[in-house]
């Protein structure tokens, strides 16, 4: 009977269950860190801000390259990253207000690009003076053709090769794979917007609504 009493007098069936208890909540705890890590959720919106960014991003990228100016995409600035950075110009374009605020204190010009914001835009915005360029209608008064929208899902330029397609859709797909932490719709997507892509890379004109198969 002794053998089943320990410390203070508290039974050893309460003192096993404690401590089997205090193992569970570790072992739990561990497992939802590494999951949070290394699979991170995509979060409900996710699909409208991802396709927003993917629209911004190559509308800058575009008509950075028509005015001639050199930048870096993704570029690590006062121990943050912007989404564009002019490395002759000392200038942040970034889409997060709060990278804005931090920028403004140092001595990089930031610049905010807002979700409304068309890339022809920009121009307005940059702390130098641009030349006029013309890249066609204004993207919030025409309607994107059904390869323009495949070709922004993957975050591409419309007419890239398939091969940058093929490299693309790799990289989305992984994101958006539901056993890696992704959405079904945009895992779906993101799929369709292959098939689209490698058609009109192809001098094919798909609908979106034609899946991968």
């Amino acid at each position: 009977m002794a053998s089943e009493v320990l410390w203070f007098g508290i039974p050893r069936w309460i003192v096993v269950g404690l401590a089997i208890g205090f193992v569970a909540s570790c072992a739990a705890a561990c497992l939802f860190y590494v999951g949070t890590r290394w699979f991170p959720g995509t979060g409900g919106g996710s699909s409208t801000s991802s396709t927003g960014n993917e629209r911004r991003t190559i509308e800058i990228r575009e008509y950075l390259d028509a005015i001639d100016e050199a930048y870096a995409e993704n570029h690590p600035v006062d121990g943050t990253s912007v989404e564009f950075y002019l490395p002759e110009r000392d200038v942040a374009i970034t889409f997060d207000p709060r990278t804005f605020y931090r920028l403004e204190r140092g001595p990089t010009y930031p610049v905010l690009v807002e979700h409304e914001l068309p890339g022809i835009h920009l121009g307005s915005r940059l702390p130098f003076e641009t030349p006029e360029v013309d890249l066609g209608p204004d993207p919030e008064d025409r309607e994107l053709r059904p390869y323009d929208e495949a070709f922004a899902v993957l975050g591409l330029p419309t007419g890239a090769s398939e091969s940058e397609i093929r490299q693309a859709y790799r990289e989305k797909v992984k994101e958006a794979h539901p056993d890696h932490g992704g959405d079904e719709d945009e895992f779906r997507r993101v799929r369709e917007a292959y098939t689209t892509a490698r058609e009109a890379a192809a001098g094919e004109t798909a609908t979106p609504g034609e899946a991968a198969s």
